[in-house]
């Protein structure tokens, strides 16, 4: 497995000095989720940017801190929610840090330099890569003018920026790119990369897949519901087939977000992530069994056309006999009963358990979406399914099926030439849908049924 060829720039610094901020104003987009409390950002976020030509990954960090601080009473206090993971947040930014080609450290004009400012710098100072300091919030010129203060890091040139104006944010860039080891260039080309989001409610299990699938420890994995916020692309290769795996936060019902908070922007990550996943692996949690929550996530899946498996993990913990396996897996398909085609598999993300199935079944799926059936094997199913089970009949009117077509792929698309469409019961679809499944399975793939009416039809009508 090898990670996408292009030089990479971390963003590192102790929680909220706007890192996130910085990050989205250079993406270009609203990507990190942003938040003023300290330790919102605790995963490595990544996303590809340009300056001038120049192509790099930018690297988005939780903040290090201090391992020894004081954490109530400090002068910028920890998120009370995110005190326990500084050992992480701080593995996280060194894992980083050995990734990037070129390291920028943020720090804060509004409060200056801080013990684990100098904490941190005195980790990048062992580093041994090229490290700018952008000075952030400077939104004034005062501000930007204490920004001799941070000399006494004893890093490089230091950076007044304005992330949230873009102020200075230019003359950064141009010292990343001078900074950037010179690479041969490279033809840009689309992202090809088969993309698979791993969803689920909160503490399923979706970074212990992850970091199991990837064989290092990519992400933080923590009993603590929500600790994944923000949706987290990874890049592999696996046997020549470029994939992208994107671990995304946990989606809780409605009722129980907290509106206007972290959790609402990170379960809006989790649903854009989805509109540019081709496949979902869908995580229930063994113990627990499937909730009305878990197919609450399936209809997004569904609403997105996208293919899907269902993975039921922690199968390790099940206390099981022979038919245990048959027992829920009829529960999980009784639940999703709008979902008949996804294939399931029983894992554990903890020992390993049938984890390498899941990458072969995603490729296969994904190859599902693209199946062309040929036009006279379609009308062959078509009049045998007609002779099995005769069309409905409404008002003194039958349904007449006069041909049918495959029309798109990716997601599979199907046209049908009727009578008269509103004889069309959604049930007689089904029918059909389930009758075209039984010779072309289309495994974890939704297909998708339009009928229409001839001219000659329209106007007898």
């Amino acid at each position: 497995m090898g990670m996408k060829n292009i030089p990479l720039v971390a963003l590192v610094g102790r929680p909220n000095v706007g890192k996130s901020t910085l990050f989205n104003r250079i993406v270009g987009r609203r990507l990190a989720v942003i938040h003023d409390r300290p330790g919102t950002t605790r995963d490595r976020q990544q996303a590809e940017a340009d300056w001038r030509g120049v192509a790099f990954t930018l690297v988005d960090t939780g903040g290090i801190e201090a391992l020894n601080r004081v954490l109530v009473g400090a002068a910028d206090p920890v998120a009370e929610d995110s005190a326990q993971f500084i050992a992480e947040i701080r593995a996280q930014a060194e894992l980083a840090i050995a990734d990037a080609d070129v390291i920028v450290m943020v720090v804060d004009l509004i409060s200056g330099v801080t013990a684990a400012d100098e904490e941190v710098a005195d980790i990048l100072r062992r580093a041994n890569k090229p490290v700018l300091v952008a000075a952030s919030k400077g939104d004034n010129q005062e501000r930007r003018d204490g920004a001799v203060e941070f000399y006494n890091l004893g890093l490089s040139e230091i950076y007044p920026v304005s992330g949230m104006h873009g102020t200075g944010v230019g003359d950064l860039l141009d010292a990343v790119v001078e900074a950037l080891p010179q690479k041969p260039p490279e033809s840009e080309e689309d992202d090809d990369s088969l993309k698979i989001a791993i969803v689920g409610r909160p503490n399923v299990g979706k970074s212990s897949l992850l970091n199991r699938l990837l064989g290092k420890e990519r992400v933080i994995v923590s009993p603590v519901p929500g600790t994944t916020r923000d949706a987290i692309d990874t890049q592999v290769v696996w046997h020549d087939q470029l994939i992208t795996l994107i671990d995304t936060a946990g989606i809780r019902r409605r009722g129980k977000i907290d509106h206007g908070g972290v959790e609402q922007y990170s379960v809006l990550r989790a649903l854009k992530a989805l509109k540019r996943a081709d496949v979902a692996l869908l995580l229930i949690d063994a113990i627990e069994g499937i909730t009305s929550q878990d197919a609450h996530i399936a209809s997004f899946v569904l609403e997105e056309k996208l293919s899907v498996i269902v993975l039921v993990n922690k199968w390790d913990a099940v206390e099981k006999d022979s038919y245990t396996m048959l027992q829920e897996e009829e529960k999980v398909r009784d639940a999703l009963k709008f979902l008949p085609y996804v294939p399931i598999i029983f894992i554990s993300a903890k020992t390993g358990q049938r984890v390498s199935e899941i990458i072969p079944l995603a490729l296969q799926v994904h190859e599902e979406r693209f199946v062309r059936i040929p036009t006279a094997d379609i009308n062959r199913i078509l009049r045998a399914a007609v002779a099995r089970q005769a069309p409905p009949f409404k008002a003194g009117k039958r349904l007449k099926l006069r041909y049918g077509s495959q029309v798109a792929v990716d997601p599979p698309k199907f046209l049908f030439h009727v009578n008269d469409v509103d004889l069309v019961h959604f049930t007689y679809a089904r029918y059909l849908e389930n009758q075209i499944r039984a010779v072309y399975p289309f495994t974890g793939t939704p297909i998708l049924m339009s009928f229409r009416a001839g001219k000659e039809d329209r106007r007898g009508r």
